[in-house]
């Protein structure tokens, strides 16, 4: 049987802090404010996952008061939520994500995005999807106040 889930992050410009999506450390004057590294990317499709679970959210499994995750590598939380999917009986089959952001330009960064997530999951890049997008100005992205994402993830069961 198959399972789809689909995730969704937000998260804040900061001051002083690195901005990393998808596992990749992109130039940028702000970062995003979190209790772990604020990778919205990789926060978009833990959830996702976790939903084709019917698993808790990651607020619940990496609950942002507990001190462990503090300043907490996303990508090595992303490998843990693809191997509690493994333990349950899932393969993960397929992934798609789509970052929308004013700022910075993320298109020469989707590449090493799709493999650094896919590294983490322990699957073929060919089954990770990332794409790009602004809010042509509008909203809180559009202001350049944050970032967003959402996933989707197909899991079957084995």
């Amino acid at each position: 049987m198959l399972h789809i889930g689909h995730g969704y992050d937000v998260h804040a410009f900061a001051e002083g802090r690195r901005l990393i999506l998808g596992g990749v450390d992109i130039p940028y004057a702000r970062g995003l404010a979190g209790h772990s590294d604020a990778d919205v990317l990789a926060h978009a499709l833990m959830d996702a996952l976790l939903g084709a679970m019917r698993a808790d959210d990651i607020g619940q499994l990496f609950p942002d008061n507990d001190p462990a995750y503090e300043g907490a590598d996303s990508l090595v939380l992303l490998s843990r939520v693809a191997e509690l999917a493994r333990s349950r009986g899932y393969r993960i089959c397929d992934c798609d994500c789509t970052v929308a952001a004013q700022a910075p330009k993320l298109a020469p960064h989707r590449q090493a995005m799709r493999q650094n997530l896919a590294d983490a999951m322990g699957v073929p890049v060919s089954a990770v999807g990332v794409k790009a997008t602004t809010t042509e100005h509008l909203g809180f992205v559009g202001r350049k106040e944050g970032i967003a994402a959402w996933a989707v993830a197909l899991l079957e069961e084995v």
